[in-house]
Parts: C-alpha cells; structure tokens; sequence
C-alpha cells in the first residue's frame, strides 16, 4: 500500500532554491511536486538516487513515447520549450544513441581545446576593457565578463563569421535574460539557419562543418537535426557557464577565507570550480524525465510508468548523505566535491569539458588583475534569476577597485 504524498507547489521565483532543496529532500528519495500549469510530477533530490535514475534505462527522455500527458498540454506551458524540440536532449534508446553518437564525433577534445587560445584572447580584452573603468565605480560583471565568455566561445567553437557575429552574441546573451524576447531566439535561429547553409557549399575548421560531417554508419543528420543540435549546445552550454561563473565569484567574494587560500596557493582554481558546481549547481532541477515502466525507489515510493521526473541536481549536490553535514557549505577544502552538475549516464553533458575550460581562464584572470574586486551590494540583495530550473543571477554588481 503506497502512503498518500500532499503535493508541494514549486516556487518559481528562485528565491529559495536550496531552502525548497532541503524541504522537499527531508520528505523521501522523491516527492511529489506540483509544477506551474497545473503539472504534477516527482521531484528527485537525493544523490544517489538522481544519479541511478540518471542512468536507469527505465526512464525516458522522450515526453512523445513515454508521457501520456504531453498531448494535452497546453502550447503556452510555461516548461514546453525544454521538451518539446526533438533533438539528443529530449530523445530515447536508439534514436537517442544515433543523434548522441553524431554529436560527440564533432564535439571532440581536439575541437574544444582548439578554442582555447580564442578564450583567453576574450578574456584578455574584457579584463582590459574592465580596467577603464574608475575607482568605487559599480559595474555589472554579468554583462561585461560573465555572459560574453561563453557567448564568444560557443560562436569561436560552431565557426560563427564576423559578418554577424555580433547579432549572435548579442542574442545568446539575451536569451539568457529573464524577459526574453521571442525576437532574439528567432533572431539566434536565424544566425544559425544561414550558418549552417554556408557551411554545407563551404565546410569549415568548425564544430559546424563536423556536424554536417557526422556519421552513423550510413546515416547522416539532417540540415534541420544540424540547426537543432546547434540550438541545443548553445542553449544549453551559454547560461550555464555564465551561472557557474556568477556563482563561482560570488561565492570567493562572500568567503574570503577561501579566496585567501587560492591566492596563498593552499587551494586551485580546478578546486573552486569543482566546489561550485558541487554547492551552487547551475541547473538545479532538470524537466523533464518519464518513467517507461515502474520504479521502485524503496522506501515504499514508486513512480508509475507514464509519470514525469524532475531530476534537482542541485539538492544532490548539497545532499548531506553525499557530503556530510557540511553540505551546504561553500568548502574548497572539502576532500570529496563528487556532484553531478553535467548530469550522468547516458545523457551527461558533452559540453563539460568546454565549460571546465572556461572557467579555468576566466576566473584566475579575473581575480588577477582585479585582486581587490567586491560586492557592490550585500550578498543578500543579490537578485536570483526568476527560476528554479537555473541558479544565477540577474545582475552582478561589483567594484573592482575600491
């Protein structure tokens, strides 16, 4: 006899992302959750548990197959743009390994460190166009550093020209606001669109042209499967790493203690970028999953065949279970930061070892050439995105030189 479960309403305004966490992990290894629209699904925020449904072939990416409920939903659902494009993140089985295999052929470890140099010359400019700014003057480091970084290297690693490369800088970064503009998705898809039809007449030293490359043994993707998993990587690889960044200076900012141990060398930058991911996950709960048939998660829980998951990355991260009870502290000391921040199994991100790469150049830089960089507020006035799926900020605000 399965206990009846009163459902929890999430918050969607972010505000309390780990407070909920520890709410909603303190009622079981899943608990029942109501999603705006109306949505009832399970919430999953232990780690062991997330990370073995992770890699359960019982659950399902694929809302078309495996969610009943998917062709009722209304098109204005406010969480329909993460399900509803087909493409390796929202596929299962075979046609997910088809289009997973594809993708991971054009995005090796040789095309990722082929934009490193690329990164550190973005990099470079944007710390020198900081330091014109003047002494006590407030300035939002997520426009000017945080949001650009990735932005410019998603364009460096698909082979974006410089005729519109501006545009479509512009609209990653905007489409990682909290009021997007439909515009400048549709100005993004556009970029893209004209990218793609360029490289098929004139293939590139591009992460592009090897997509268009790809093979699965005699299938090939499509030029709209091409667009698509352009779509998903800069979707999925520009916020995210624009969060981990956000998250990773304000958290040195806030502990001094442990910045003082990076610059004493006591700690590395691979240590702060690891424990971020750890305690300030970037994505903190990941809609949606469905589960193909039964499963039992002991403890007398059992999600039915049909029923959605939302997998809370960021409650595994802080589970005490996993880390103790200092879990929720921001710990670069910490002997086991394991967290699943890029996911597991089958779906784990392809894009890590580009976000790692990232971070690993523009922090020590940043906090090198602005070594007395502060809050321009305090901590708690800090705005969080609008969200619960992601754990950022609206705005950074910080003096870099006192």
């Amino acid at each position: 006899m399965e206990p009846q479960f009163r459902q929890t309403t999430i918050d969607p305004s972010g505000r309390f992302l780990h407070a909920e966490n520890d709410r909603l992990r303190a009622k079981g290894p899943a608990t029942r959750v109501m999603l705006p629209g109306g949505v009832s699904a399970w919430s999953v925020t232990r780690h062991e548990v997330v990370k073995r449904l992770c890699a359960d072939p019982r659950v399902s990416r694929d809302p078309v197959r495996h969610w009943p409920a998917y062709a009722g939903l209304p098109t204005d659902w406010p969480l329909r743009s993460f399900i509803s494009t087909v493409n390796a993140f929202t596929t299962y089985g075979g046609d997910h390994q088809r289009l997973r295999t594809m993708m991971g052929s054009a995005f090796t470890p040789r095309r990722v460190e082929g934009v490193r140099g690329r990164v550190h010359a973005t990099v470079g400019r944007l710390v020198r166009d900081m330091s014109r700014a003047r002494p006590g003057e407030v300035l939002d480091l997520r426009r000017a550093f945080t949001d650009v970084v990735p932005a410019e290297a998603l364009c460096d690693l698909v082979g974006i020209p410089d005729s519109f490369r501006g545009r479509a800088v512009h609209s990653i970064q905007a489409i990682n606001r909290p009021a997007t503009d439909d515009r400048d998705f549709m100005d993004l898809t556009s970029c893209l669109g004209a990218l793609v039809a360029t490289k098929y007449m004139v293939k590139g030293d591009d992460l592009t042209s090897d997509l268009i490359n790809a093979r699965y043994g005699e299938d090939r993707l499509t030029e709209d499967e091409v667009n698509t998993a352009l779509l998903l990587m800069i979707g999925a690889g520009s916020g995210t790493t624009a969060n981990l960044l956000c998250k990773a200076v304000t958290a040195l900012l806030t502990h001094p203690d442990q910045l003082k141990l990076v610059k004493a060398g006591d700690a590395t930058w691979i240590d702060v970028i690891e424990e971020t991911l750890r305690a300030e996950g970037p994505v903190q709960h990941l809609p949606l999953r469905y589960a193909v048939e039964d499963v039992d998660l002991g403890f007398d829980t059992v999600i039915r065949a049909g029923e959605p998951i939302m997998l809370a990355f960021g409650a595994a991260g802080r589970d005490p279970v996993a880390h103790g009870r200092t879990a929720d502290e921001f710990d670069l000391t910490r002997t086991d930061k394991d967290h699943l921040a890029f996911g597991h199994g089958v779906h784990h991100c392809i894009g890590a070892p580009l976000a790692r790469m990232e971070a690993s150049i523009a922090l020590p830089a940043l906090f090198a050439h602005f070594p007395d960089m502060e809050l321009a507020v305090p901590a708690a006035e800090l705005q969080p995105l609008p969200t619960y799926v992601y754990n950022g900020l609206v705005e950074l605000p910080v003096r870099l030189r006192k």
